[in-house]
């Protein structure tokens, strides 16, 4: 089902703490060189909040990928940069992308609300509702009050246990084929065989019928 899109996240910057991500890739940076590339990220990726407020997508993106590439390693304000990127995409119909930018967000932010729920939305639209549950769950646990996670949960459940179930009848349906395949050479099939459950034990009884 079509979702509306947030926002892009536009929090205040702030300074990354110390020993996030790659510890011997910010030995590369001197402390002015880190502030003075998250000084530069920052600025892109507010002109990108522009373009996106005016529905410039692409050039919303263009930014929001200087803005990621501008950033020093580790940097805690990436999430928010791919978070947006991904605000992006969804809009252009990327959803594949999406879940990766919010996947590299997660990675920096495991707790990123937004980031969960644009991958959520994400992993439903590619018909991969156990992922999209699994987001949408965890949203709810971070915060109770997103009423969208909340009303998706039991969508996704369903979603989610019909898929399972139609791929155990597909699995079914091959093994049956292959013992068919395998019995046929003895002028046989499944068909001549009966399983019965016994209901105290829940054990089968195989029997053969011709």
């Amino acid at each position: 089902m079509p979702w509306s899109q947030e926002f892009v996240d536009a929090e205040e910057p702030h300074e990354a703490d110390e020993g996030d991500g790659d510890a011997s890739a910010d030995d590369n940076f001197t402390e002015e060189e880190k502030q003075e590339m998250l000084a530069t990220a920052i600025a892109a990726k507010e002109r990108g909040n522009t373009f996106f407020k005016a529905g410039d997508v692409d050039q919303a993106i263009e930014c929001y990928t200087e803005a990621i590439d501008s950033a020093p390693p580790g940097a805690t304000e990436l999430a928010t940069f791919f978070a947006n990127r991904a605000a992006c995409y969804a809009k252009s119909g990327r959803h594949r992308w999406v879940a990766e930018d919010c996947t590299a967000a997660l990675e920096l932010q495991p707790d990123h609300v937004k980031a969960l729920m644009r991958r959520a939305q994400a992993k439903e639209t590619m018909e991969e509702p156990d992922a999209a549950l699994a987001d949408m769950k965890r949203v709810v646990e971070l915060d109770p009050t997103v009423k969208a996670a909340a009303a998706a949960v039991p969508r996704l459940q369903a979603a989610a246990d019909a898929k399972l179930e139609a791929q155990k009848e597909e699995m079914m349906g091959k093994l049956k084929d292959l013992g068919n395949t395998v019995l046929g050479k003895f002028g046989l099939s499944l068909d001549n065989f009966k399983a019965d459950q016994d209901p105290n034990t829940g054990s089968y009884n195989i029997s053969f019928q011709r």
